[in-house]
């Protein structure tokens, strides 16, 4: 069956995946969704015992149906290759009570490896398809993840061009250190004087500038995005958690048709709703669960049906997940609007006028496999302690986020159905939170030698990601005001 993508805010919109996933958004500001979402052509398990690859090439080929099956093959060999340290690609580890499925095996030890490995390759093959000759520039603003992986994934390959916004304080240390440091002849990182939402917004706002557009495709340029708002994200991102039931049923933790609980740290929303795709697949999977830190807009949103950004915003030590504009929500406000675009993009302009609003009840029932849940930050200190005492399994802050909500509906709830967390970052990426939540000793030491310690303390080997950048040179300086990101890119593509 033909899969096409429609966008979400102007129902008379439809193209094929390799044109949505070039466009990255829609002209008229929505996001791109398959028109219905396609089942998988066999059980989730009779999976068991296939492997990462060979999953991915049956979620993926679903999905992108313009693509011949040498084309998605070549694509998924090329991006899941030694750049991964495990044959696994993700391995799904048991501890205290959960399986962490852990996605950060990656060149970044960040889950947006899963998906930006394979971005640059479905683009470019894309471009192919649709005969076209600018060269692409792909505009990504990032929390801290998207940014290294984006960067890595589309460095000096040909034909493309990539351009990263990041918020200067708004991620750790090593996640600057890990874009800063990128080479590559095709690759620019700017920091912005604001937060991720600054930084998502001005790129949007690039994004839907006709002016702008035209005057790039003139001088032969082309943008599109690497963020999650780019379908060719989010659709690979569907393929981890087929994999996850699969292992599952292979160990004999489930039995085939048993459902899962699946627990996502979430900010931006895109991780989340990849699970929700595969539900709709055919995946058994009874609730999702909702993580969210104190920058909890999602958590308020599924309890009360108002989504308000309107609000303080907070750094805290998962980075990554301080977002108050969960761009990615739209998608899943559309399918609970019935896939009605008309209404999705008045709520949308709601958002954008007023900075909320409010979902029917009938929208609120279509939602209720969601459930919500926050971790206060003394909460996911706690949980990395708990963690490592209980199991010596050492993890991040973000996965931490998703450990402590879990653990928390499970003791409210006592559901006993098997759930997948998402491990969405090595602990290396935040080695100072983490081995401060492990003992207070540690504060005051240096980061590589955190990491030393770390290394010893989880008896796991430093990644190759953070051993490359302790001493590698700074090549990335461009800071700017947020009101300036345009100015930016064109001076970068003029080469001035």
């Amino acid at each position: 069956m033909d899969i096409l993508y429609k966008s979400t805010r102007n129902s008379d919109i439809t193209v094929t995946a390799s044109q949505a996933i070039i466009k990255g958004l829609s002209e008229d500001g929505g996001l791109f969704v398959p028109v219905e979402i396609p089942k998988l052509p066999v059980n989730p398990w009779d999976l068991a015992g296939k492997t990462y690859k060979e999953v991915a090439f049956v979620v993926l080929r679903q999905f992108l149906s313009d693509y011949t099956d040498e084309e998605i093959k070549e694509c998924i060999e090329k991006a899941y290759d030694d750049k991964f340290d495990t044959k696994e690609i993700a391995p799904l580890r048991q501890a205290d009570g959960a399986f962490y499925l852990e996605l950060f095996h990656g060149k970044t030890i960040a889950f947006k490896d899963m998906a930006l490995s394979i971005l640059p390759h479905l683009l470019t093959t894309a471009a192919k398809k649709q005969n076209i000759k600018e060269k692409i520039v792909i505009l990504t603003a990032t929390s801290g993840d998207t940014g290294k992986a984006a960067l890595a994934g589309f460095a000096d390959v040909p034909g493309t061009a990539i351009i990263v916004f990041y918020p200067r304080d708004g991620v750790s240390r090593i996640q600057e250190k890990q874009m800063v440091t990128q080479t590559g002849d095709n690759v620019n990182v700017v920091a912005i004087k604001g937060n991720f939402d600054d930084a998502q917004n001005g790129v949007k706002e690039i994004f839907g500038n006709k002016g702008l557009e035209e005057k790039m495709l003139e001088e032969g340029y082309r943008f599109s995005s690497a963020n999650s708002i780019n379908i060719g994200r989010l659709v690979p991102q569907v393929a981890y958690y087929v994999y996850a039931y699969a292992k599952l049923v292979e160990t004999g933790s489930v039995m085939a048709g048993d459902k899962i609980n699946i627990a996502v740290p979430t900010g931006n929303f895109g991780n989340i709703l990849a699970a929700y795709y595969a539900k709709n697949m055919g995946l058994p999977v009874n609730k999702l669960i909702c993580a969210s830190n104190e920058n909890k807009v999602l958590f308020d949103f599924f309890e009360s049906g108002v989504y308000d950004k309107n609000r303080d915003f907070i750094l805290t030590t998962s980075p990554s997940m301080d977002i108050l504009v969960s761009s990615n929500l739209e998608r899943l406000i559309y399918m609970a609007a019935g896939n009605n675009a008309e209404k999705n993009a008045g709520l949308m302009k709601d958002l954008k006028e007023k900075g909320k609003y409010e979902i029917s009840e009938e929208m609120k029932e279509n939602l209720k496999g969601f459930v919500g849940g926050f971790a206060k930050e003394e909460e996911v200190a706690e949980e990395i302690k708990h963690l490592y005492n209980n199991a010596r399994y050492v993890i991040d802050t973000h996965t931490a986020v998703a450990s402590s909500v879990y653990r928390k509906y499970k003791e409210e709830t006592k559901d006993k159905t098997v759930t997948v967390i998402a491990s969405t970052a090595s602990p290396y990426k935040f080695s100072r939170s983490v081995m401060s939540a492990i003992d207070e000793k540690y504060a005051g030491m240096e980061d590589f030698a955190l990491m030393d310690e770390l290394s010893r303390t989880s008896g796991t080997a430093i990644p190759a990601a953070i051993e490359e950048i302790r001493t590698a040179k700074v090549l990335h300086t461009t800071v700017c005001d947020k009101v300036m990101m345009q100015s930016v890119v064109e001076k970068i593509l003029s080469g001035n």
